[in-house]
């Protein structure tokens, strides 16, 4: 399927965002491009996105979870199921190398995953909706702490989404040409859980190894008899990922440790391979342990669910997605995803979906995410924008429906 003609996508751009709202919004995405920020540390940037959504009047405006804003904006019927769209503001521990004009000023730190586009179309979305509401009012979500998987359930606690009926979301993706959006049923995201193995064992002079217990020899065993879950352990018809991330032991060339550790990310994306992985990590780390003399801490912390799309909620966002850009424009995934994200703590409360949007240039290379050479194409902001608006409103309008079906 060919993506939409770049025509056809600058008209709907042109169409919803006049232009000085345009300017703004790129000016407001490359501010927040130079000046990144970590996880729960958004304070400049939380600050720039209140100022940007106050100039729109929203019907209440409030901060939550520290760094994190939401603002509601008034639908035509204050009786109507209240949705909500949300956007991540968060940068990465990373230095950037994208050689754009608007890089980061902070050395070390960088927007690599794109949470500077989606805070933006978040503001933009709000925009939209103060043009043209929705049927009930919309809660506009500016979320710290993607990237370490706090953030979504910091909001939920602040009680900021008591009584939302869906929530809606999406991802930049350069995999993906601009103009085009993924909005697909099914396994869209991974859980992203974390493992800690510590191997105790005891130390010796490294010309003596038959007096020591070595934990470098049994960390060096394990690591590789932990790649076998997925290769013998797993029913092939199902993706999962076994990462071992760090390693530590020793502290001079001629000392065996008494102890080394690893850690590292267990992905899948359905409950039964997650189970399985979490516990094969613990039979594995204690057996490799034992045969070699030492003893096994594991400890697997669960990270964010996975994201499996329900067919409505998608059906509510290919439609508006089509209705803007037109019917090329909703392209296939194409691939199993396995990175994680935490909008899926959303999607165990409410209904709702998440989305892949395009975010390449013509003619531009497909960059990987959380990379120092990593952006999005401003343009991602406006389709995002429009298309995370448009969802909303079909949401709103389905579920205000239904409401009114039961109480009749």
């Amino acid at each position: 399927m060919k993506p939409p003609s770049g025509d056809r996508v600058t008209d709907a751009i042109e169409k919803l965002f006049p232009a000085d709202v345009r300017r703004a919004l790129v000016e407001l995405r490359h501010a927040i491009h130079q000046d990144p920020e970590l996880a729960f540390q958004e304070e400049r940037t939380a600050i720039r996105l209140e100022r940007a959504l106050a100039a729109l009047h929203p019907k209440r405006l409030d901060r939550v979870a520290g760094t994190g804003v939401v603002a509601r904006v008034a639908g035509r019927d204050p009786r109507a199921p209240v949705v909500a769209i949300r956007g991540d503001i968060d940068a990465l521990p990373i230095h950037e190398n994208t050689g754009l004009a608007f890089s980061s000023g902070n050395a070390g730190i960088m927007h690599a995953c794109g949470h500077d586009v989606h805070a933006t179309w978040a503001v933009g979305a709000a925009y939209l909706f103060s043009q043209r509401p929705a049927l009930g009012d919309v809660l506009v979500v500016l979320q710290p702490a993607e990237e370490i998987g706090k953030g979504a359930q910091a909001v939920m606690e602040s009680g900021a989404l008591e009584g939302v009926s869906a929530i809606f979301g999406g991802h930049v993706d350069r995999r993906f040409p601009v103009g085009t959006v993924v909005a697909e049923a099914g396994p869209l995201a991974a859980s992203a859980d974390t493992f800690h193995i510590e191997l105790v064992g005891s130390g010796a002079h490294a010309a003596r190894p038959h007096e020591a217990a070595d934990p470098i020899v049994g960390a060096a065993a394990l690591i590789g008899a932990l790649q076998t879950i997925v290769s013998r352990r797993l029913d092939p018809s199902r993706a999962a990922v076994v990462t071992v991330g760090t390693i530590s032991a020793g502290s001079a060339p001629n000392v065996i440790p008494d102890r080394a550790t690893m850690t590292g990310t267990l992905r899948a994306t359905d409950p039964d391979t997650r189970r399985l992985l979490h516990d094969e990590v613990r039979r594995i780390a204690e057996a490799v342990a034992v045969a070699h003399r030492l003893k096994a801490e594991v400890t697997v912390e669960a990270g964010p669910p996975p994201i499996v799309n329900p067919v409505e909620a998608v059906s509510w966002a290919r439609s508006a997605a089509i209705s803007l850009l037109g019917p090329d424009a909703v392209v296939p995934l194409a691939f199993v995803n396995l990175a994680g994200e935490d909008f899926a703590y959303y999607m165990e409360r409410m209904p709702g979906c998440f989305l892949r949007v395009g975010a390449r240039e013509a003619g531009t290379d497909a960059i990987p995410a959380h990379t120092p050479r990593f952006y999005a194409a401003d343009e991602s902001i406006f389709v995002g924008a429009a298309v995370l608006a448009e969802t909303a409103r079909r949401a709103s309008g389905a579920l205000a429906g239904r409401s009114a079906a039961i109480t009749a």
